[in-house]
């Protein structure tokens, strides 16, 4: 029986999950914001929004897309998203700095939809909050890491009767890593237990 994949030491003798262990935008993001709460509706939006065009692509890929998705979408703003028309997807099947996926480009418009119209009740930030484990993961190794979870696919469900679209458990899994529903990082990575500080 082999040990699992832990935590590697970058070359600057920094303990980090192995998909950040060398220098570059993986890293930078990794050690800056994966994990770390999100605050606002925008934000939140955001993140669901490029997991959904993440989907059978590389982070790395959308990380690098990131500004143009930002620039295209408003800042994710979602009375403007809300409001895109035809017009506007053309434009964005036409703009070579996002992933052109008429599919998930009408996605991103019904979820900016869908999240106007959960201001009326508790808006999209308390919901996908609520879904938080009792019970975070505590992962330390690689082979250890669910991609799904009870909650990501309770709030996968939840979404979907709220007219979400392209919100499957995984891509709901990899939501709440990411914006801090619980700690992501492998036991031994120098940024586990501090996703909620500097």
């Amino acid at each position: 029986m082999t040990a699992g994949t832990g935590p590697v030491v970058g070359e600057d003798g920094v303990a980090r999950c192995p998909w950040a262990g060398g220098p570059g935008m993986m890293r930078d993001y990794h050690d800056t914001e994966w994990g770390r709460p999100v605050r606002g509706e925008a934000a939140h939006l955001e993140r669901l929004t490029l997991e959904a065009f993440q989907s059978g692509l590389s982070w790395s890929t959308i990380l690098a897309k990131r500004p143009a998705f930002r620039a295209a979408f408003c800042g994710f703003d979602a009375d403007a998203v809300a409001g895109f028309g035809e017009d506007d997807v053309a434009r964005l099947m036409a703009d070579a700095g996002i992933v052109r996926n008429r599919r998930k480009i009408d996605a991103a418009i019904l979820n900016a939809r869908a999240t106007r119209a959960l201001r009326e009740q508790e808006g999209l930030p308390a919901l996908i909050a609520s879904f938080a484990p009792s019970r975070p993961p505590a992962p330390a190794t690689v082979e250890e890491v669910a991609t799904t979870s009870p909650e990501s696919l309770a709030l996968s469900k939840e979404l979907k009767r709220r007219g979400f679209v392209f919100v499957g458990p995984t891509t709901m899994h990899a939501l709440m890593e990411a914006i801090g529903i619980f700690d992501p990082h492998l036991v031994g990575c120098h940024r586990r237990g501090r996703t909620h500080l500097g």
